[in-house]
């Protein structure tokens, strides 16, 4: 059993968001859900909630896993440097639907890009 601190630390003012929350944010940014974020670590998707919930505390080889997955440093998804996600990015709902335009063949997405630049235009 370890034995307690005789003093206290002070907290880090590193991020106004916890770790969980900040990987939540980075996987909505990158278009993943929890199931698919699991996948890519290996872990189920009710360990992916529990984690951004702060439910469970992550370990060091968590931390790692986590920024493999989501492709960031340790430093960016532990806070200490900021990230490059800012809430300018798609939803959700259009990176999903952009990663499954880009499985299509190459003539059925210029179909797609020319509906959506018709209707921009008409729109604009």
């Amino acid at each position: 059993m370890p034995t307690p601190a005789k003093f206290k630390l002070k907290p880090l003012q590193i991020s106004n968001e916890d770790i969980g929350q900040r990987i939540a944010r980075i996987r909505k940014t990158q278009g993943l859900n929890q199931s698919e974020l699991a996948e890519k670590i290996g872990i189920t998707r009710k360990l992916v909630t529990d984690y951004e919930t702060g439910r469970t505390h992550m370990n060091d080889e968590m931390v790692v896993r986590f920024a493999l997955a989501l492709k960031i440093s340790t430093d960016k998804l532990l806070g200490i440097k900021k990230d490059q996600f800012k809430k300018s990015n798609p939803s959700l709902r259009y990176t999903r639907r952009m990663r499954e335009i880009e499985k299509l063949p190459e003539m059925k997405r210029r179909m797609i890009l020319k509906v959506i630049d018709d209707l921009i235009r008409v729109n604009s």
